[in-house]
């Protein structure tokens, strides 16, 4: 099992981040992805620009607070939680992946691919948020 945490802080609003890192709809900002499909009340599909998908099941969604769901896909599962609170005007998250390799052979690998990752979606985050203001 891999665990992954990155924090980050940002100078705007909570209800403004919680928007973009909720939003199913309006996913555009997302570099890595070619599309989101919504395949129950709480389940969804994201699909990265190689067609590559995985299916996330929300498991908490407390607005401006928390978001939580597990993941799957071909190669790993596991369960997402991001944290969100306000601090003077601007929003720290807290996001933590926790995820095991479903094939033996990219157990080593893991740890990366989700520090890759999870510096793709800030440095996104960020971009996002600079066009919103």
């Amino acid at each position: 099992m891999a665990v992954s945490n990155i924090k980050a802080l940002f100078p705007s609003n909570v209800q403004a981040v919680w928007d973009i890192v909720t939003s199913l709809e309006h996913y555009e900002w997302r570099s890595d992805l070619d599309k989101i499909e919504r395949i129950g009340e709480n389940q969804f599909v994201e699909y990265t620009k190689d067609g590559f998908a995985t299916t996330f099941t929300v498991t908490a969604f407390e607005p401006c607070r928390r978001w939580a769901f597990t993941l799957d896909n071909q190669n790993i599962k596991g369960n997402w939680v991001g944290i969100f609170s306000e601090k003077d005007g601007q929003t720290e998250i807290d996001f933590t992946e926790t995820v095991t390799a479903k094939k033996w052979f990219m157990k080593p690998f893991v740890k990366a691919f989700l520090k890759k990752q999870q510096a793709l979606y800030v440095s996104d985050l960020k971009n996002a948020l600079r066009k919103e203001r």
